[in-house]
């Protein structure tokens, strides 16, 4: 099936949101198809991943209920050549292990789907007749979590009232690529059935079997292809998937819609860290961005986001990222490059794109979440450096001057950005807390708190400004249409400008169902900048306005066309699920709902908002700022009042009554 298909079908189902949703809600962290549900044919595409391997399944179903599968297959540790940022092998592989498939030696006909659930799993079920066979298939996909390889699960049950023999042909396909076309030589794919002779089993009414079938990848200078047990694997890739989104920081609030997309989103944002010569690395994906890091994406997006999720993997991730660019710091203060790709191996940036206001603001709240002496110390010296470089960069007017955002002149950004100066002010304010917890020198902390606020007074001085009619923000110097990116100074505390920024933002010029434009009157959307927006609206204080629009956002991205997690932009990369923004859309309860902000190793403030139809929301099972688990608990008390429970160890330690936008400070011990 060609990517063009699924593309143009793609194209055509963004406005079927008015039928209603094609997707509901199974459980906490899964979704289901209907097929009778919506309009046929219909095609989407999700990414799933593991230390080793990648994959983009395009699927669909056709007009007679047909499934159709395309895999787009990334094996990050074999590289091609040129070995650039986009230099994993990625090959494509249609196959169809069924085949051939038979019932008392007559052929079957093609599966007729019934339901299409993702939980981590693409699951397809439904029916094969033909002849007089009656039979129910469920195929299940998934990428290994250790090897380089995908795996794929097959259960045909004899629904009818005859026995019936089923055949499934044996398959054995090899591919082997030119050895120049490879950093380490020849490459080989094989996809193949777990049976070398075909499969056969005859089966009684109501009887059941199961068969497993693989595609995996390796260089021929390795030898040979590996056993994989794909029952096994089946269980590993649950395991995962259980780790993540039911043991580890629960979201519980009213609206489920959204406390799935919040549990769903941890898997995508957690899958995506890759096996790599130079440790874990936690990579955006989308066909593109494997074995690499960026100082947006990683750094600034969801390395924050892992001391809260305490994902074993994540942080070990996040550490590979900062102690990376540690390597790049330098003397002279040239601009660090904007990822580090090819395994460690190499980078790539060629001018500033504010990426070491991205390094500092992650790397500071990052260090003081996670709550380990040791670890800030070691990442210290890359904090202390781009906070320095930023100072350098300061302009005329008191702001940073960067040559670009993280949009890389794909939208113009001047010679000073909102976001640059933004990143930079809440580094300051988090560095200070981290000088003071290292025990450095008073001076440092109160110099960065004192550079800070001239920073918020050039900000708004600078950036200040009536933009198509709103009392906002400018993006940059000369700016006179509206940016998504406006809602930046509110994740980060800055409240000046909140009323106009808010209406801006919500606004016809900008506001679409599928969030924010990057700019009013163009068609092109970032989710980025959107789950930034939701943040900053809710610890803004706007939490019912914040909450009418996350309510439609999330229930497109859930439950619409292309499921069931936010992505990264349109038209560009048409909508794929990069894996950090789902570490953004967390971060919306995190630090926007809740008001989270780390102040010391065990120390933090909240400023929780309640939005009016909800009288209670909690966070279970919280790491950050902790040596072990809490849960937070958010109730209404009575008229203007809310109540605020801390839990450790299943035991109350902090209880307060404030009320909604009221900032308490916490110290668990």
């Amino acid at each position: 099936m060609k990517k063009t298909v699924f593309i143009a079908a793609l194209l055509c189902s963004l406005a079927i949101q008015a039928n209603g949703n094609r997707w509901q809600i199974n459980d906490s962290h899964s979704v289901q198809w209907d097929t009778s549900i919506g309009a046929l044919p219909y095609y989407d595409h999700i990414e799933m991943s593991g230390l080793w391997a990648s994959v983009v399944y395009y699927w669909g179903v056709d007009e007679k209920r047909q499934f159709h599968m395309d895999r787009h297959l990334v094996f990050p540790m074999l590289r091609t050549v040129p070995n650039n940022t986009h230099a994993s092998w990625m090959p494509r592989c249609d196959v169809d292990f069924l085949e051939g498939m038979t019932a008392n030696k007559r052929y079957m006909s093609a599966q007729q789907v019934k339901v299409v659930t993702i939980n981590g799993i693409l699951n397809v079920s439904g029916v094969v007749t033909g002849d007089g066979n009656d039979f129910e298939l469920m195929r299940q996909y998934f990428p290994s979590t250790s090897k380089a390889a995908v795996c794929e699960k097959y259960t045909i049950k004899n629904i009818g009232q005859k026995k019936e023999t089923v055949l499934v042909p044996a398959m054995h396909q090899v591919r082997t690529t030119n050895k120049e076309d490879g950093t380490r030589g020849s490459y080989c794919l094989v996809a193949r059935t777990e049976f070398q002779e075909d499969f056969k089993k005859t089966l009684e009414p109501g009887e059941s079997a199961s068969f497993y079938c693989t595609i995996q990848a390796y260089a021929l200078a390795d030898g040979k292809e590996l056993p994989v047990n794909v029952e096994e694997e089946l269980a590993k890739r649950k395991d995962f998937v259980q780790e993540v989104t039911t043991s580890k920081l629960r979201f519980y609030c009213p609206d489920n819609t959204i406390t799935t997309l919040f549990e769903m989103s941890k898997i995508r944002t957690s899958e995506s860290i890759f096996h790599t010569q130079g440790g874990l690395m936690h990579a955006p994906g989308g066909e593109s961005y494997y074995a690499a890091m960026w100082c947006n994406d990683q750094a600034e997006y969801v390395n924050p986001f892992f001391p809260f999720l305490g994902y074993d993997k994540g942080n070990e991730s996040a550490m590979t990222t900062w102690l990376s660019y540690l390597k790049y710091i330098n003397p002279e203060y040239k601009f660090v490059p904007w990822s580090i790709i090819c395994g460690g191996d190499d980078v790539y940036g060629p001018f500033d794109r504010g990426d070491a206001a991205m390094l500092a603001y992650g790397a500071s709240r990052y260090c003081l979440e996670r709550g380990d002496r040791e670890i800030a110390l070691q990442v210290w010296p890359l904090i202390e450096w781009c906070l320095e470089y930023c100072h350098r960069k300061l302009n005329k007017n008191g702001v940073v001057a960067s040559d670009a955002d993280e949009l890389e002149h794909r939208l113009p950004s001047g010679d000073a950005n909102l976001c640059t100066s933004s990143l930079y002010y809440d580094a300051l304010l988090s560095s200070a807390w981290l000088s003071e917890e290292l025990g450095r020198d008073k001076k440092q902390a109160a110099t960065y708190r004192q550079q800070a606020a001239e920073l918020r007074r050039n900000i708004d001085k600078f950036f200040h400004s009536t933009v198509e009619g709103y009392d906002t923000y400018r993006y940059y110097e000369g700016n006179d249409v509206l940016r998504s990116w406006i809602c930046i100074p509110l994740t980060m505390g800055i409240y000046e400008r909140a009323e106009g920024t808010l209406q801006a933002m919500f606004s016809p010029q900008l506001w679409t169902e599928n969030g924010m434009l990057s700019q009013s009157g163009d068609k092109i959307f970032w989710d980025r900048s959107t789950l930034y927006g939701f943040r900053g609206a809710f610890a803004a204080g706007y939490a019912d306005k914040a909450l009418e629009y996350l309510q439609k956002f999330s229930t497109i991205r859930l439950l619409g066309e292309h499921v069931p997690y936010v992505v990264e932009a349109w038209p560009e990369g048409g909508q794929r699920h990069l894996a950090a923004e789902s570490g953004l859309y967390c971060r919306i309860i995190t630090e926007g709902l809740l008001g989270f902000r780390p102040t010391g190793f065990r120390s933090f403030t909240l400023t929780p908002q309640m939005p009016t139809t909800w009288s209670e929301y909690s966070l279970h099972g919280i790491y950050a700022c902790t040596d072990s688990p809490i849960n937070i608990e958010v109730t209404r008390k009575g008229k203007g009042k809310l109540g605020v429970k801390i839990e450790k160890n299943g035991k109350p330690i902090k209880s307060f009554v404030i009320t909604p936008g009221e900032t308490i400070k916490v110290v668990v011990k």
